[in-house]
């Protein structure tokens, strides 16, 4: 794209790709001159139904036309209600109160300012490689990279950061890992934040930004425990993870942990901005009047579509199919890793896969990440990155993908990897 067409936009957006989309369809992208891409972004994760799923633009189209916008701390719309109740038969335990909002980073925040409130603590307790946004307190709780918070210092006190379990990183084996990550927090809680300061710990079931790492189940235990233990709630940021993305509905779903607070974003509305955070209606009562609210959050049509995402998700199996797919496009890229020396390490859950790329040295490798991803989007297959380096080349295709598109995106990425490292 020329400086002339992007004259008017600004220069500090950082773009995985130069692909100018025209139009979507399913886990298809075509761009203005017709060039037809593999999307397995899905625009973040967002897009969990694929691109315009004709139940979704047909939601859409018919919510348009009575309401666009009842803005919720003036009047209620119908769909305030419905998609909660919804949403109440698929969170965990007792969990059935909802604040809608349009971006997850200001869910992270409300389930801030609830922790905070119904505990009477200030403190938070993180975990490194987190991202839970970029506004100023959800930019405080992240640790993924220094780019976010670079030359916005200082910021929101009360965060403390504790090691996630990332066993590739430290060169360990898993158990090895969790037990040291455990101890670590446990050391924390003695010599940072005391667990009378201390309101909640948020944590991410499969890191985003951070390199698409899952926390082992024991690890989430550990951390469920240790907050029954101190009165310290559990906040699980689901913005990524969630809505099926991983195989289960949620992504902590297979550890048996049972979160106080649950926050949800992307995939739940097919592309429509809308957030939500869910709590048990005892503690969202112990929160101050006026605490939540927003312009936008809860927009009618944004709920119209996260209604028939949800349907879609029901009715064509797509948890199902991003547990079946998503291990057969795990062990894909675990057979062509065994082929490359530059991709280090696969892991993930359903459909939320990360490829680490590392040198011989054993550091992280962006450029060849990087490298990568460019020539698979010259061969029209469009991925993204993450990971402190930038090593980590993430897969994260619609839900409704299927294993020939998987095995074709997976060939493309084999012939840019030879292609870029021979």
């Amino acid at each position: 794209m020329s400086h002339t067409e992007t004259r008017h936009i600004s220069p500090l957006l950082n773009r995985a790709s130069s692909v100018r989309a025209a139009r979507g369809e399913g886990a298809y992208i075509f761009d203005i001159e017709g060039k037809r891409y593999l999307d397995f972004t899905s625009g973040i994760g967002v897009t969990s139904t694929g691109h315009c799923h004709p139940k979704v633009v047909d939601a859409i189209k018919r919510q348009a036309e009575k309401l666009i916008h009842g803005q919720y701390t003036t009047v209620l719309h119908p769909l305030l209600e419905q998609l909660a109740a919804r949403l109440a038969g698929l969170l965990p335990g007792s969990i059935d109160n909802l604040f809608y909002a349009s971006a997850g980073t200001e869910a992270v925040e409300a389930s801030m300012r609830l922790a905070r409130n119904a505990t009477g603590k200030s403190n938070l307790i993180v975990f490194h490689g987190g991202f839970h946004g970029r506004t100023t307190a959800s930019l405080s709780m992240t640790t993924s990279k220094t780019d976010y918070g670079e030359g916005l210092q200082p910021l929101m006190a009360g965060v403390f950061a504790a090691p996630f379990p990332y066993a590739y990183r430290y060169g360990w084996d898993e158990q090895e890992t969790i037990d040291f990550c455990l101890r670590e927090l446990d050391f924390l809680l003695a010599t940072q934040t005391a667990p009378d300061e201390t309101a909640a710990m948020v944590v991410e079931p499969i890191l985003g930004e951070g390199g698409f790492v899952p926390a082992p189940d024991q690890f989430l235990q550990g951390i469920r425990e240790r907050c029954d233990r101190h009165e310290i709630l559990l906040i699980v940021d689901e913005v990524q993870a969630g809505i099926g993305r991983t195989g289960s509905f949620w992504g902590h779903d297979q550890s048996g942990v049972l979160p106080d607070v649950v926050i949800t974003a992307k995939g739940l509305a097919s592309g429509m901005p809308l957030s939500a955070m869910a709590a048990t209606r005892e503690l969202m009562e112990q929160g101050r009047p006026g605490s939540q609210g927003g312009t936008y959050g809860g927009n009618a049509v944004a709920c119209a579509a996260a209604l028939a995402t949800l349907d879609v998700i029901d009715e064509e199996g797509l948890v199902e199919n991003a547990a079946k797919v998503g291990e057969g496009l795990i062990r894909q890229l675990l057979d062509l890793a065994d082929r490359h020396s530059t991709i280090g390490d696969v892991r993930g859950r359903g459909l939320m896969v990360g490829a680490e790329f590392t040198s011989t040295d054993g550091t992280p490798n962006g450029a060849a990440a990087t490298a990568a991803r460019r020539e698979c989007e010259r061969r029209g297959l469009l991925l993204l990155p993450c990971g402190a380096f930038g090593q980590v080349v993430r897969w994260l295709p619609p839900l409704v993908v299927s294993e020939i598109q998987i095995t074709e995106a997976v060939g493309i990425f084999d012939e840019a990897v030879t292609a870029v490292t021979a």
